[in-house]
């Protein structure tokens, strides 16, 4: 039902979950640090403020969407044939989803965790340039959800497509 190639493309959802995992995880030790507490608090988090990018929205978002959605998505992949009897209807899309689903999260934490210190900054030294900077905000962050919505679709569509697709035959070798 799948090639060895088709599945070793796979091997990344796992490599990048397992990685964004670490990640959320090290970010959470971390947030909890009293030094690191004491200024996310002041700057806002969880409820509001450039302290809510870092926590709650870059912590669950590399641990929920890098570490547990890219572990479904891969897994679905793996899974689907096996249990369907149908091929995935196309590998490109497996790729696709992939790497929007990627380029997405990572961008999404990225954004959050840069102007989250940033404006984090600006608020207890600058507020006036805090607005100046809050500007750039809106369009990168959106920039990055997208990506993460089309890696979502694509996902859908491929899976779908497959359970729409005919039953292969069963072979001997597998």
């Amino acid at each position: 039902m799948h090639s060895l190639s088709d599945l070793r493309r796979l091997v990344k959802f796992f490599i990048v979950s397992a990685t964004s995992l670490f990640i959320g995880a090290m970010h959470g030790m971390l947030q909890v640090f009293p030094p690191i507490r004491a200024w996310l608090d002041s700057i806002g988090s969880p409820y509001g403020g450039p302290g809510h990018m870092i926590d709650p929205l870059a912590h669950a978002h590399m641990n929920l969407v890098g570490g547990v959605v890219t572990l479904a998505m891969g897994t679905t992949y793996y899974l689907l044939p096996r249990l369907s009897g149908k091929r995935i209807y196309s590998q490109r899309l497996v790729q696709h989803s992939f790497w929007w689903l990627f380029l997405g999260v990572y961008g999404f934490y990225t954004t959050q965790m840069v102007f989250g210190i940033w404006e984090g900054y600006l608020m207890l030294h600058d507020r006036a340039a805090m607005t100046h900077a809050h500007h750039f905000y809106g369009p990168i962050v959106a920039v990055a959800g997208t990506c993460m919505a089309v890696g979502f679709m694509v996902y859908f569509s491929n899976i779908v497509l497959t359970l729409m697709g005919p039953v292969e035959s069963t072979r001997a070798e597998d």
